[in-house]
């Protein structure tokens, strides 16, 4: 949700200065995070791997395949590549170059529509942009699909998710109608605290699965694609095929398996977070919560305002009380108004509401003069 902005440079040096923080976790500076995984690599004994065969990542890998439901899992770099791997597979295995997904899906919006341009993908958007996804879409589709790719929670509208009953009956008609269903996991970790169901449920019916280290996790980068065994051997000749053999991977292995055990047991505490300051923002005039009660740790906020005059007196709050709102303000697709994504981490559970109260509505008073 990045936009241009002449002032970045000086907008870094003001968020560095800040000591508290709304979004996310805890900053960390390259020095911390290396001695840290440091650390961490001397007290589990980590070795060095060559193009990721080691002890450590081989158990890495069936851990993360266990904790979804599957009986096996890669490590890779980027979730583009781990995704476009998935469907290359399942297109390949069925002969039919056809996909779906959501209008908002990170293939579409954010990859340069390397589906098409790498493999040769034929694309249907499948949904609503402004909901999740159904299994009505996938009925009410007449031509036959290779595999649907399912992001759980839908980042681009405020992380939201099908219900359980809407879930299950996406992944029968899925199943009936002989389609490979593939979930962008980017951020499932997040999605069991709204399901509060163990993520082998969840990711049940599901083909393949894709799950990110970087973002909810907050490691340094790389990502788990995890699927049947044979399917898992297969991306491992894509990989190279992607150039994503990297010649070692346990600086980024170690990091993920790190941030996992801090976080993923905290997902829960940061979703009944959002779900307090999200009610505690519906009192501000000029604020606007997208979803009103948001699923999972992830919301986004509307402003009365424009970009420039909402960037600017989070600046000058960031000045005077040392926080740091939000990053990333963008128009919205009101006229008069703009949006940012809020995710609710470690961070914000250092903030009462009451502070965060104070603080947007001296942001829209000051946006206002």
């Amino acid at each position: 949700m990045a936009t241009d902005d002449p002032f970045k440079e000086r907008r870094a040096a003001l968020r560095r200065q800040c000591t508290r923080f709304l979004h996310g976790h805890h900053l960390r500076t390259p020095a911390e995070t290396l001695a840290a995984v440091a650390d961490y690599c001397r007290r589990h004994e980590v070795a060095a791997d060559r193009y990721g065969e080691s002890e450590f990542v081989a158990r890495f890998e069936s851990e993360i395949a266990a904790s979804l439901g599957k009986p096996a899992a890669v490590f890779l770099p980027t979730g583009v590549m781990a995704q476009l791997i998935a469907l290359r597979i399942w297109t390949e295995r069925a002969g039919d170059k056809r996909v779906a997904f959501h209008p908002t899906s990170h293939l579409e919006l954010h990859e340069e529509r390397a589906y098409s341009r790498l493999h040769g993908f034929s694309a249907t958007h499948l949904g609503s942009r402004h909901r999740v996804l159904l299994g009505a879409d996938v009925l009410n589709h007449p031509e036959p699909l290779a595999a649907l790719l399912v992001e759980l929670p839908a980042r681009e509208i405020g992380g939201l998710l099908p219900t359980w009953t809407e879930l299950a009956e996406l992944k029968r008609v899925v199943r009936e109608r002989g389609i490979k269903l593939h979930m962008d996991g980017a951020r499932l970790w997040e999605s069991a605290a709204y399901y509060e169901r163990p993520l082998p449920e969840i990711c049940d019916g599901f083909d393949s699965v894709y799950v990110s280290f970087y973002k909810g996790l907050d490691g340094i980068s790389g990502c788990a694609l995890a699927g049947p065994a044979d399917f898992i051997a297969e991306a491992r000749i894509w990989q190279r095929r992607h150039g994503g053999s990297m010649f070692s991977v346990y600086p980024y292995a170690a990091a993920a398996r790190m941030y996992m055990e801090q976080h993923v047991h905290r997902f829960p505490e940061y979703r009944k977070r959002a779900l307090s300051i999200a009610q505690a923002l519906s009192e501000v005039d000029g604020v606007e919560v997208a979803p009103a009660v948001p699923h999972v740790n992830m919301m986004h906020l509307f402003f009365r305002g424009t970009v420039e005059a909402i960037s600017a007196a989070r600046d000058e709050i960031a000045s005077k009380r040392r926080l740091w709102l939000s990053t990333g303000f963008i128009p919205a697709d009101v006229p008069g108004w703009c949006r940012v994504e809020v995710y609710i981490g470690s961070q914000a559970m250092e903030l009462e509401d009451a502070e965060v109260v104070e603080a947007f509505r001296e942001l829209m008073r000051s946006a206002e003069r």
